[in-house]
């Protein structure tokens, strides 16, 4: 199988780099590359290719005006932009790679591990938003963006991002809940701020266009995300190694991201309760975080744990590997949307090309 070979590959590549940091960094951008490329130029693979093609082509007969009244606006904008330069429909996927990377590479530049950051996002995160769904994936890279933004306590840029993140995928404006504890000091003034804002927030969320769409076609309806149960099960568990066995460590080393790492974990461990209310929006936010996830996994062998954080960071790869051959052996889903694979980099199918 095409993906699992690749991802044994990866961890591979990670065990030779192990003890050449230097080596490992001039890999990386090596690696973001050619799974940009990968990802990027692929032909009728995903779960969503025919569904990304209808979309396209109906928002071509309609214009701009149309793109910006939307729901997300800036993504039907994108879609816009991308028929009128006279580009097909796969170039669409190419665009949404370009963002995903980006965002991605920028969060990947505040890692000591850029290498093994990159590869924790393959089985799960590469894997299903720029290979299949697109229009999350490119939020999903503005969300990196916000959260190296939140680092840097940069409140405007996070904030940007994370509007922009919205506009492509209304699921993430529930991350611009967090825009009040970003910074250093006043800790207790700005969670304090945080939790005045949710109350109005949360209800303007819920009772938002977006929110009873989502309401409405996920929530006790019979439409379920088959593997969120998993995906929401691992970032809880993440979620409970950093705070039972990583937190101590993180906060005395790496104090720059303490507050997200804390923030994210919080929210990992919301998702799996959610699946029980909509396994769809549980599934949707958890995608979000699955960075954040990546980030603490990639950290665990810088902690200082010794033997303990060998085995735990030997574990994190181990049961990615697992989930992935599981999942590509055994679902008919993973054949239909996943094989064979296909690429149009060396030419675009005349099906795909717009007329002149």
């Amino acid at each position: 199988m095409i993906y699992v070979a690749i991802f044994l590959a990866l961890i591979a590549l990670r065990l030779a780099t192990a003890r050449h940091p230097r080596l490992r960094d001039q890999t990386y951008p090596i690696l973001l590359a050619t799974l940009f490329v990968f990802a990027a130029f692929r032909l009728e693979v995903g779960c969503d290719w025919n569904g990304y093609y209808r979309h396209f082509l109906i928002q071509l007969d309609l214009g701009f005006t149309d793109a910006l009244n939307n729901r997300e606006p800036i993504w039907w904008a994108l879609v816009q932009l991308i028929g009128q330069l006279g580009l097909g429909y796969p170039w669409l996927n190419v665009a949404s790679a370009a963002i995903f990377f980006a965002g991605v590479h920028v969060l990947a530049r505040q890692q000591l591990d850029r290498l093994g950051f990159l590869i924790l996002l393959f089985p799960v995160l590469t894997l299903n938003m720029p290979m299949s769904g697109i229009r999350q994936a490119a939020s999903i890279g503005m969300m990196c963006m916000a959260f190296a933004a939140f680092n840097q306590g940069r409140t405007v840029r996070f904030t940007i991002h994370t509007l922009i993140a919205t506009g492509i995928h209304a699921g993430a404006g529930v991350f611009l809940l967090m825009a009040p504890l970003v910074g250093r000091g006043w800790i207790k003034a700005r969670v304090f701020s945080s939790l005045v804002l949710a109350v109005p927030g949360v209800f303007l969320l819920a009772s938002g266009d977006s929110a009873q769409l989502a309401i409405s076609r996920y929530v006790n309806t019979g439409v379920d995300a088959h593997g969120a149960l998993y995906r929401a099960g691992l970032l809880a568990l993440t979620a409970a190694l950093f705070f039972i066995i990583l937190r101590p460590a993180w906060h005395a080393r790496f104090g720059f991201d303490y507050r997200l790492s804390v923030l994210g974990g919080l929210l990992m461990l919301a998702t799996l309760p959610l699946v029980g209310v909509s396994s769809v929006i549980a599934d949707r936010i958890a995608y979000f975080l699955v960075p954040l996830q990546a980030v603490v996994l990639a950290r665990i062998p810088y902690l200082g744990l010794g033997t303990a954080g060998a085995i735990l960071s030997a574990a994190s790869y181990a049961v990615l590997l697992v989930m992935l051959a599981v999942w590509a052996i055994y679902s008919t889903h993973f054949h239909y949307c996943y094989l064979p694979y296909d690429t149009w980099l060396f030419a675009l199918p005349e099906i795909y090309q717009l007329p002149n």
